[in-house]
């Protein structure tokens, strides 16, 4: 299997979260995801709430990581994403109140992310989360929840919201470009 890795350093400046977006993006159409694929649209929002807790709560220098895996003939199968800071801090998850206007993006990222988590990194630490990629003509991806109880790639399993301790369900999570985020005639969306 081919893996194919970019990177690109990030400033601790907010506006740096605009560049990585189209950074990620122009990465993604040159290996064949096109923007109006749904891998592409919710890889472009999980970098940005990724590269923005960095920016945000650790005030430093962070590196993002797209690794791009080849399932067959070139074509990728899964994406990785990967923010390394210099915050040996790990994520914590928040309860957002309903008119707050942050604190809602690990609970996106476990909803939207087939896979994610977090590991120590040297002096700081590296958050990931990855995405499967189903093509036309090919037999599902992985099925049933996410290592951190997310959402499952198109093709199985079943999908929860995201509860941490002391919160109830998460709420005001959106299901943007994700089909997978619709099972049995229930839709998650945003409120």
């Amino acid at each position: 299997m081919q893996v194919l890795q970019v990177q690109l350093e990030i400033r601790p400046d907010p506006a740096e979260v605009g560049r990585a977006r189209r950074w990620a993006r122009a990465r993604l159409s040159g290996s064949g995801i096109g923007d109006d694929e749904p891998l592409a649209e919710t890889l472009i929002l999980l970098v940005s709430e990724l590269v923005t807790n960095a920016v945000v709560h650790t005030g430093r220098p962070a590196v993002l990581r797209l690794l791009l895996s080849g399932l067959r003939d070139g074509v990728v199968g899964k994406v990785r994403l990967e923010v390394v800071d210099g915050s040996a801090c790990p994520p914590a998850p928040r309860c957002a109140d309903g008119e707050e206007t942050g604190g809602r993006g690990l609970a996106l990222v476990d909803v939207l992310a087939d896979r994610w988590g977090w590991s120590h990194e040297g002096a700081g630490k590296r958050i990931w989360c990855e995405l499967d990629r189903v093509v036309a003509g090919t037999s599902g991806a992985a099925s049933g929840v996410g290592a951190s109880g997310g959402a499952s790639g198109v093709g199985g399993g079943t999908v929860t919201p995201a509860v941490y301790p002391a919160c109830s369900a998460v709420t005001g999570v959106a299901a943007v470009a994700r089909d997978s985020l619709v099972r049995d005639g229930l839709a998650f969306e945003a409120v």
